[in-house]
């Protein structure tokens, strides 16, 4: 898969069903928890520095956002989960606006699950994994932050991580680095074999 980076727009942000644009096209929707990187990675795939607003403080990203990537696909970037810090109506209201995409919107082709490579999965990385297993929707789950972890030690971090997370066979995992970029066409073509 070629990506044009001149040829990709945010659609919208939206809240509810209603508002989901109607593009014909696949999604792929961004999932992880707060600050693991789902706004650098977009920006990183894409080749665009501030397509999708990255920031120090999690918890920005509160709306789904829906990206055209090159009137190939549309990437949906998802409320981060996990941050303490939003109120507890909030987090409902998160939860309740994720759900309804997850479990009722037909172009969803494929979730990527971001991990924090340097760490075990959260709590909430493996309610979300187990969710998403539950519901039959394909995964695709992606460590972040793979610069950050020496080279030698990066596999021994994918195993904990699919031990963690009790990883389905049929499921794939890879590390990636938005820094380096190194796998970016790998990625591509994992993704491609969803649409």
């Amino acid at each position: 898969m070629n990506i044009n980076p001149n040829n990709i727009d945010l659609i919208i942000s939206a809240v509810q069903e209603a508002q989901y644009p109607d593009t014909g096209l696949s999604e792929v929707a961004l999932s992880g928890r707060s600050n693991v990187g789902k706004s650098s990675f977009i920006n990183s795939m894409i080749g665009r520095k501030n397509m999708a607003r990255t920031s120090q403080q999690p918890g920005k990203t509160q709306t789904l956002n829906f990206f055209n990537i090159d009137d190939q696909l549309i990437f949906v970037d998802v409320p981060g989960y996990g941050y303490a810090k939003v109120s507890k109506s909030q987090r409902e209201k998160f939860g309740k606006m994720i759900e309804e995409y997850l479990t009722k919107r037909e172009s969803l082709k494929l979730v990527i699950q971001l991990v924090d490579l340097r760490h075990n999965p959260t709590e909430d990385d493996v309610l979300m994994y187990n969710y998403l297993k539950h519901f039959d929707i394909p995964t695709l789950v992606i460590c972040t932050k793979e610069d950050k972890i020496a080279k030698g030690k990066i596999q021994k971090h994918i195993k904990n991580i699919k031990e963690k997370l009790d990883l389905d066979p049929d499921d794939t995992i890879i590390s990636y680095s938005s820094i380096q970029n190194t796998k970016q066409q790998q990625i591509w073509d994992l993704i491609a074999n969803y649409l």
